[in-house]
């Protein structure tokens, strides 16, 4: 081989090594949530990881993932992860995206479970979400919380005085008991009485004000709290003798009367696609906030019976999953 051309082939295969390398450089990202379940026996969790496995990311190889979870601290562990300076960082629910938001405008943020992210100013709008955050979304406009507690209805139809249970530290609660609860009970014709958690100590009390109101059922509103202590809030509901609604499944599986809501693994499985978008050079901004496309009505029929209720069956008909 002539010196030139010998020159010119180690260029080129100095090249590629540098191009090999960058490409097999693993990619940081981060996770910051409120709760967190056991990655191996959490489905959520499994789902997250099928999700990135489909477009080629495999945790621990080329992509490294950063762990956070405390509902009291995010703001420091958001401060935490922005200090990693990860490519990404994820946002488990409406609190964390909160708390990402004012700790950076530069970081790419992609949220996933919460209800209202215009509402909540995480985003200029959902089909152009603008700045630095995307993400999916666990509601779809059109009295979502009102076909659940209609819903709820159907197996407790003497219901007239429902209790919701609110965490006020939550800003999406508080928006849903300013704005959507008035005209739910306007339409249906049922009284609310609102009653508080902040911590887990609280939600004894809160289900024991519940039950000295003579409530007739109870709607849990879900977030970090709830979700967190889902044992702690079905065996309340069940000492008080409240028939439940809840968002996730999460709580009919252990032990809640039935739950309407968007199926929270799919919405994970979905977050996949969008760091592989974002980790490819997508701006969030590019990308609409997407909502959930599927939805799961659980019915604990054991429950039920231990309340004394017969569920109709045309709702159990219409369950995705009756529990037995």
């Amino acid at each position: 081989m002539k010196r030139r051309e010998f020159i010119a082939a180690s260029a080129a295969l100095l090249v590629s090594a540098r191009r090999s390398g960058a490409q097999g450089r693993p990619r940081r990202i981060g996770f910051l949530g409120a709760w967190g379940g056991e990655p191996a026996r959490d489905p959520v969790h499994a789902a997250w990881l099928r999700g990135l496995r489909e477009d080629g990311w495999i945790e621990g190889k080329n992509l490294l993932v950063e762990y956070r979870y405390a509902p009291d601290r995010l703001s420091a562990l958001a401060a935490e992860l922005v200090a990693l300076n990860p490519d990404l960082i994820i946002a488990q629910g409406p609190q964390a995206a909160v708390a990402l938001k004012s700790a950076t405008a530069n970081i790419p943020i992609l949220f996933v479970g919460v209800a209202d992210p215009s509402g909540l100013g995480l985003v200029q709008s959902l089909s152009r979400p603008g700045g630095n955050i995307t993400g999916l979304a666990t509601y779809v406009p059109g009295n979502f919380v009102g076909k659940g507690i209609a819903t709820l209805r159907e197996t407790v139809p003497t219901a007239s005085k429902i209790a919701i249970l609110v965490n006020p530290g939550n800003p999406l609660h508080r928006m849903a008991v300013a704005d959507e609860l008035p005209q739910i009970a306007r339409n249906l014709g049922v009284a609310f009485l609102i009653v508080e958690a902040i911590t887990a100590e609280e939600l004894d009390s809160a289900f024991a004000s519940a039950a000295a109101q003579h409530a007739d059922a109870i709607n849990v509103f879900a977030d970090a709290l709830t979700v967190k202590n889902a044992a702690r809030v079905t065996a309340l509901a069940a000492e008080h003798r409240l028939p439940a609604l809840y968002l996730f499944r999460l709580f009919a599986t252990n032990g809640g009367l039935m739950s309407y809501g968007p199926d929270v693994a799919d919405l994970y499985f979905r977050a996949g696609g969008y760091v592989d978008k974002i980790l490819k050079g997508t701006k969030p901004s590019d990308l609409p906030v997407e909502q959930p496309t599927k939805f799961e009505l659980v019915i604990n029929l054991k429950t039920a019976k231990a309340l004394g209720l017969t569920v109709p069956p045309t709702l159990l008909a219409r369950a995705d999953e009756v529990i037995e």
